[in-house]
């Protein structure tokens, strides 16, 4: 069981990213995504999730800038970042049926 993210990089402000989570070793569609950050030396924080029945929440500092998604022929869920700002610098985690990611360093810098 185990879910690998990738996508993240550095990126300009007012940029976009979309971070991707494939999940192997469970029945993915059963099962919610979701996201997580942790910015250095801070606490990981909640950014988004979408549950089995795709109903999405968001973290308030993301509405509207963020679109999470999943893909469940793919076993794949997906984060769409768009209007990227220095303070969405962070390590970004994605966990579904229990089990954690390694994280993707997201970077937003001129």
């Amino acid at each position: 069981v185990q879910v690998v993210e990738s996508g993240g990089g550095l990126v300009q402000p007012g940029g976009s990213l979309r971070l991707s989570c494939v999940a192997s070793g469970f029945t993915f569609s059963r099962y919610g995504v979701n996201w997580y950050r942790q910015a250095p030396g801070k606490e990981r924080v909640f950014v988004a999730s979408i549950s089995s029945a795709h109903i999405t929440y968001y973290a308030s500092f993301v509405k509207g800038r963020f679109t999470i998604s999943r893909d469940n022929a793919k076993n794949t869920g997906y984060l769409q970042m768009n209007s990227l700002k220095p303070d969405d610098t962070a390590v970004y985690y994605c966990s579904s049926a229990n089990t954690w990611g390694q994280g993707t360093q997201v970077t937003v810098s001129s």
